[in-house]
């Protein structure tokens, strides 16, 4: 006969299945309404839980936030840089421009969830903290590009990376998110490829 599950193993489960709830449900409140707006009984409530419950899994709105992005968003944004890493070694002003278009298609498939995300950076010290340790790890995330500048200069060129990622955030907020650029994704793709591809250029010997 096969062997029954374990309590603790159903347990452990139904905790794992609230804990995705909590989340899909906190995701859409987020994006349907903004961040500040939103209350755990909110959350609770869409869910079908207990306010006990919750603060079994989240400390607050606050942390669910954070887990959305560490599950989702940031990790994508890691993976997008460490492709950058491997672009720039190539050399190839195309494969940078292709780079720069599927980062445009990144934002442009995340963005319903960016407002919330900048709502919360504006409100919370410490989510200020989260987003600005999130910009240093993307430059961590990029060992090959680092290696290519003179130890003295390492710092400069953590800034170049940090900067990039400050200006695709802010023209996509201005763009995309606010409609004060008029532009086709192709062609701010081609003018931030003439602007930051020889930017990102380490320095010859």
């Amino acid at each position: 006969m096969p062997e029954e599950p374990r309590r603790g193993s159903l347990r452990e489960e139904q905790k794992r299945l609230t804990h995705e709830r909590i989340l899909q449900a906190a995701r859409e409140l987020f994006v349907t309404r903004g961040y500040s707006s939103v209350r755990v009984d909110d959350i609770a409530a869409a869910v079908g839980c207990s306010r006990a419950t919750f603060y079994l899994h989240f400390t607050g709105k606050t942390e669910v936030l954070r887990a959305i992005g560490a599950e989702g968003t940031l990790a994508g944004v890691r993976q997008f840089y460490e492709d950058l890493d491997r672009v720039l070694l190539t050399g190839s002003r195309g494969e940078f421009g292709a780079w720069m278009t599927r980062a445009i298609g990144w934002f442009v498939q995340n963005k319903d969830l960016l407002p919330a995300w900048d709502e919360a950076t504006a409100l919370e010290p410490e989510f200020r903290e989260v987003a600005r340790e999130g910009i240093m790890t993307l430059a961590d995330g990029m060992p090959a590009y680092l290696s290519r500048w003179p130890r003295e200069r390492r710092d400069e060129a953590r800034l170049r990376i940090e900067l990039l990622v400050a200006q695709l955030e802010r023209f996509f907020t201005r763009w995309a998110m606010q409609g004060a650029i008029d532009v086709t994704a192709a062609q701010a793709a081609e003018v931030l490829t003439d602007i930051w591809f020889p930017a990102l250029q380490a320095p010859r010997d």
